[in-house]
């Protein structure tokens, strides 16, 4: 468990001016590309708000979660992924995500909660992936200060692990397989979109995550 401390050390500051937010943090949404923009509730990733992508184990929880970061990123958006060990970075930029506005944090250890909270510090959104199962203070006490920084979390969950708290949005890979003839086609995935307060309506739809082209697509 961690705390989060008055006398945490602040980013470099020659970092802090590099990351910082290109729109303040008065701004609601976080922009999205397609086809996020008409699946999500808001038409984008509102500020202070926790979204959670649960799925088992190689289903395209990775994928689904880099796929919200294509317009963040492109349009000056800072991003930042923090626990995951190989990212894959060729399949982030055929996703569309531009790598130049991306900070990478892959083995934080047991400081991935410290990490994760300086970040939000300084950039627009973070992509999470915790080493094991999160007590419900050290969730609860990220959660707040993403809230307080305007910055977006977003978590990767899964079954063995999953995020302890309720989410603001939680995108849930019901199942995925990949579709092939001659070749692999993609993978297909039925994903389950539900939430709290806009995002409380439940929504099913399917997607290919990701498409021969690398992209999401819906249907």
């Amino acid at each position: 468990m961690f705390a989060f401390s008055e006398k945490r050390p602040d980013l470099p500051a020659a970092l802090a001016a590099r990351v910082r937010p290109v729109t303040s943090a008065a701004s609601r949404r976080v922009p999205v590309g397609e086809p996020w923009e008409e699946v999500l509730p808001e038409a984008g990733l509102r500020r202070g708000s926790t979204v959670v992508v649960h799925a088992a184990p190689g289903a395209g929880a990775l994928t689904l979660a880099f796929s919200l970061l294509g317009a963040a990123s492109t349009r000056g958006h800072w991003c930042a992924v923090v626990g995951v060990d190989d990212p894959g970075v060729i399949a982030m930029d055929e996703l569309g995500v531009d790598l130049r506005r991306v900070l990478f944090v892959p083995r934080p250890r047991g400081a991935w909660a410290e990490s994760a909270a300086d970040l939000v510090d300084g950039v627009d959104v973070v992509v999470l992936r915790t080493p094991s199962r999160t007590a419900h203070g050290a969730a609860r006490r990220l959660m707040g200060r993403v809230r307080e920084r305007g910055a977006v979390l977003i978590v990767l969950s899964e079954p063995a692990a999953p995020w302890p708290l309720p989410a603001d949005l939680t995108l849930e890979i019901l199942w995925s397989r990949w579709r092939a003839v001659s070749r692999l086609e993609g993978r297909e995935a039925r994903v389950r979109v539900s939430g709290r307060g806009s995002a409380r309506r439940v929504r099913e739809l399917t997607l290919t995550l990701p498409a021969p082209t690398g992209r999401v697509l819906a249907g």
